[in-house]
């Protein structure tokens, strides 16, 4: 069946509606199409087809024909098949049984003194400066990262360089500068991961270092893997929840006045975000069938995060930003054995941030019209270029 819908189907942007993409979700659940690279696949647009599908284990990362693989982009990381086709599975539960322990809901709750001072120092700073300043620079880009610093025991003086190779390797239109910049990463993560293990300190990559059964390669791939997935994702959704706060005075103003809100923003801030994220992408291990549609072994299926957490039979008005949406199962963090095992720490992050926001920068408002904020081109997630706020 011949490829006939191009993606993308709409620009990315923290305010506007994806309109062609919702429109194909009314006309059904999935749908042959061509990516970005010109590769076929099959997009999954239905919530309860995307919920499934994630629990799914005859849905991976990795292919049995990986050079031959349909691509989504160019990003060596998020693009394309990842991982050891006949070793995945035992992989993905090894990661998870080692990281468990730092992304307890006990170990994020004792985390959260130092979350919120250092939503404290970077407000200060922000303070001192004065206005205007760009949000996203000051706050939204700085605090996750600090925090995934801490975490994993980088040190401060070379958290910068993380910066620059996560940006390049979720650079999906240049394959060459994203495969550089993983490569950056795995060297990264093996010579901090020798530093550990020479001289061992109260964090994720000396513990798992201690550990004894994992090899410094292991190491290192866990390390930044916990790097990558907790600092872009997390810093566009404070950078979106703020952004669509300060475009809503009365919901900036509830907010302040009622800090007990601080978890349901959060999690729609989580929610939102999925306007700026792609497609989570798949490969089926067997052949199979998606809401009748017959998909063959090895296809590459993108199951989008964005349809699911704005279909209309599960959100009401789901363009709509309310942070007081009590009922919330978006899909942002996942579903069953792969749900993001660090989302309590993004929640903790995302909670303190607009919590302090709100309470110490009362008259705060955007110097530009939401509508007119831009985002970064070609990135994973397309963080706004800036978040320009006067107070």
């Amino acid at each position: 069946m011949a490829a006939q819908i191009q993606l993308p189907l709409d620009p990315p942007h923290p305010a506007r509606p994806q309109h062609n993409l919702r429109a194909l979700q009314k006309r059904a659940p999935v749908h042959r199409v061509s990516t970005a690279v010109g590769d076929p696949a099959w997009l999954v647009t239905g919530y309860q087809e995307i919920k499934q599908l994630l629990a799914d284990p005859r849905l991976g990362r990795s292919h049995h024909d990986p050079e031959n693989a349909a691509r989504s982009g160019a990003s060596e990381l998020l693009d394309g098949p990842r991982g050891d086709y006949d070793t995945e599975q035992k992989w993905i539960a090894t990661m998870r049984s080692r990281l468990q322990p730092f992304f307890s809901a006990g170990h994020v709750k004792a985390m959260r003194p130092r979350v919120e001072a250092l939503v404290g120092e970077l407000l200060d700073r922000l303070e001192k400066q004065g206005p205007p300043a760009d949000l996203a620079e000051a706050l939204a880009l700085l605090l996750p990262r600090e925090v995934i610093g801490e975490l994993l025991g980088v040190p401060v003086e070379e958290r910068e360089l993380l910066d620059e190779w996560t940006t390049a390797v979720s650079d999906a239109r240049d394959r060459e500068r994203s495969a550089a910049g993983l490569a950056a990463l795995h060297r990264y993560g093996h010579e901090l991961a020798a530093r550990k293990r020479a001289h061992p300190t109260q964090d994720v990559v000396s513990w798992l270092c201690e550990d004894g059964t994992l090899s410094d390669d292991q190491v290192a791939q866990l390390a930044m893997g916990v790097l990558f997935a907790g600092y872009e994702t997390t810093a566009t959704a404070l950078c979106v929840g703020t952004a669509l706060l300060l475009d809503s005075p009365e919901q900036w103003r509830a907010l302040r006045e009622n800090p007990g809100l601080a978890p349901t923003a959060a999690e729609e801030s989580v929610r939102v975000v999925s306007r700026l994220l792609p497609p989570v992408i798949r490969y089926t291990r067997e052949d199979l069938e998606i809401a009748g549609a017959e998909v063959r072994r090895g296809e590459l299926v993108m199951l989008d995060i964005y349809a699911a957490t704005h279909d209309e039979s599960i959100f009401p008005d789901p363009d709509r930003f309310d942070i007081t949406r009590e009922d919330n199962p978006h899909l942002c963090f996942g579903f069953g054995l792969r749900y993001c095992i660090g989302a309590p720490l993004a929640r903790l992050e995302l909670q303190a941030a607009l919590t302090q926001l709100t309470t110490r920068f009362p008259r705060m408002r955007l110097t530009v019209p939401v509508e007119d904020l831009t985002v970064r081109p070609g990135s994973f997630a397309a963080i706004p270029t800036s978040l320009p706020v006067i107070w």
